[in-house]
């Protein structure tokens, strides 16, 4: 950790926009080797702030909403795709403002809006259909698209080919957080049930849950199993992660209120996993924190904690060469996915503040926020 942190407002998710711009590049890379086109996956990261640098290397964004669509197309400024499990009748017209491709989750969903679709003579929008393939390799129900009695996709018992006219793609998402190996096997299922439907569209999705830029993916098989499509059906293909956009990049910032005693020392923190890191009750997992260790691994060991009074409100059990005490601050890694799209103000509690790095100009303070957040929201 190379910023100096002392003048941050705690607490405060920090983007580094060189680790932004490193993983850019390698999504990049995929797009020139491949002629695919990657785009980020608003879901997961939607700090508008940094598309100025993201329009630079991705072919726009995907939503899953009217209010994801209409950031992406007012902040980006180029492809903005959407898929939602049912689009709302009431806001279906505005939608189409904002998108060139639209996904339908059902044959009935599609039937229903088509004809609006079709109404549309300013520009062209191209459709699609979510296939489920009944085949994934995660081992957590709640993130399993192609779990039993999933509501996500048509599987191939449900598929109505007589139907597909006017639909130009299909789209498949059933990873989270894996390697191209998962995605090469799940390809070929996906061929086997719905190649003979493939051969008839322009595009071809493969959804998002690609952790392209971890250390350790495996970019070869991913070009590979881009171009077997490719070149099997000629159709263009469309990856849109999320985390592996934003996956390393940002920081939380958090200081130390208190200490107590309860059999073992606690320390309670400004944040909290409940509302500023959701997927740590959710997922779950452990955050990685600088300069700690695992419980016992060093000297000192606390189980941190937020400062609402979910009594469930624990980040985990972590240990510190030196003793804690308050007004110390704690930096939580990989904070920039997943967190800022989904905190909430429970309890009362302030939201972070929002700052980006970048080497020209220092630490800059995006966004803070107070009570009329807050009250806003609720009346």
């Amino acid at each position: 950790m190379d910023i100096d942190i002392t003048e941050l407002p705690t607490p405060c998710y920090l983007v580094d926009e060189r680790l932004f711009l490193k993983n850019l590049e390698i999504l990049n890379s995929i797009q020139q080797g491949t002629g695919c086109k990657v785009l980020l996956a608003l879901k997961g990261f939607s700090m508008y702030s940094i598309f100025p640098l993201v329009s630079k290397y991705l072919k726009g964004v995907t939503a899953s909403s009217l209010f994801e669509a209409r950031l992406g197309y007012e902040e980006m400024g180029k492809e903005v795709h959407i898929y939602a499990p049912a689009y709302i009748e009431e806001e279906f017209d505005k939608i189409l403002n904002y998108c060139d491709h639209i996904t339908f989750n059902s044959f009935d969903q599609w039937n229903r809006f088509k004809e609006k679709v079709k109404s549309i003579k300013s520009k062209t929008i191209s459709c699609g259909i979510r296939i489920n393939p009944e085949y994934s390799e995660i081992a957590t129900p709640i993130y399993d698209p192609c779990y039993q009695y999933s509501r996500l996709g048509v599987t191939l018992a449900n598929f109505r080919p007589e139907e597909l006219e006017g639909v130009e793609g299909l789209h498949f998402h059933t990873m989270c957080e894996q390697n191209s190996d998962t995605l090469e096997r799940t390809i070929r299922v996906v061929d086997q049930k719905f190649g003979e439907y493939i051969k008839k569209m322009k595009w071809l999705n493969f959804g998002g849950g690609h952790h392209i830029t971890r250390p350790d993916y495996d970019i070869e098989t991913l070009v590979r199993s881009i171009k077997y499509f490719q070149d099997k059906y000629g159709v263009d293909i469309y990856l849109e992660p999320g985390e592996a956009v934003a996956l390393d990049t940002g920081y939380l910032v958090a200081k130390v209120l208190d200490i107590v005693d309860n059999a073992m020392k606690i320390a309670i923190l400004d944040t909290s996993a409940a509302c500023h890191m959701p997927d740590v009750l959710e997922m779950p997992y452990r955050p990685n924190i600088i300069e700690s260790g695992k419980a016992g691994e060093y000297a000192h060991t606390y189980r941190l904690g937020g400062l609402t009074c979910l009594a469930g409100d624990i980040i985990g059990d972590y240990s510190f060469r030196e003793p804690l005490k308050p007004g110390d601050r704690l930096v939580f890694c990989d904070m920039a996915h997943y967190t800022m799209v989904k905190n909430n103000m429970f309890n009362g509690v302030n939201l972070p503040s929002i700052a980006l790095f970048n080497k020209e100009e220092g630490i800059k303070v995006i966004r803070q926020f107070g009570y009329e957040d807050f009250k806003t929201r609720l009346s």
